[in-house]
């Protein structure tokens, strides 16, 4: 069995004028919910054996404080630059190629290919997966290989919680 953790990075900040889209840095909000989501999910013992991160700084400030609360080395994040701008077919793709030596991963990345890859794996219909959104989806399989089609196990985000 493999589970699969797709996370949505945080909200990201638009204030900076010019600034290139891979490089918009989280907001206030973005940080509280990447903590929020992380610690909730650390409580309940969904914890990661790999966190693989898109190369946006969104992205990767979202796996930095969920590996933070986790406690997952921070340098054993891996930056794979095919979750950035891609299509759900290559991130599918992606998912194929993760060591099989990892049972329980965590990918973060960009909407709306997040919210297409969930559904097109799990068969849920979900409409749009927000900012620090996740979606967990379990594989009846030994092998990332095997990961055409999956069942969804749930769906949660901040506003779901009672502090929002």
């Amino acid at each position: 069995m493999k589970l699969l953790f797709l996370v949505r990075h945080a909200k990201s900040d638009w204030s900076y004028d010019g600034l290139p889209d891979i490089d918009r840095p989280l907001n206030e909000r973005g940080y509280r919910d990447a903590h929020y989501m992380s610690k909730h999910l650390a409580e309940k013992k969904q914890l990661p054996d790999a966190i693989i991160s898109s190369p946006a700084i969104r992205a990767v400030n979202t796996a930095l404080i969920f590996s933070r609360n986790f406690n997952f080395p921070e340098n054993k994040i891996i930056i794979n630059k095919g979750l950035y701008e891609t299509s759900p077919e290559n991130f599918i793709i992606l998912l194929s190629g993760i060591d099989d030596k990892f049972k329980s991963v965590f990918v973060f990345s960009h909407n709306p290919t997040i919210t297409r890859v969930a559904n097109i794996l799990s068969g849920s219909n979900i409409d749009n997966i927000p900012t620090c959104g996740i979606v967990c989806i379990e594989f009846d399989s030994d092998s990332w290989k095997a990961t055409k089609t999956a069942a969804f196990k749930w769906f949660d985000f901040p506003k779901n919680h009672k502090q929002y």
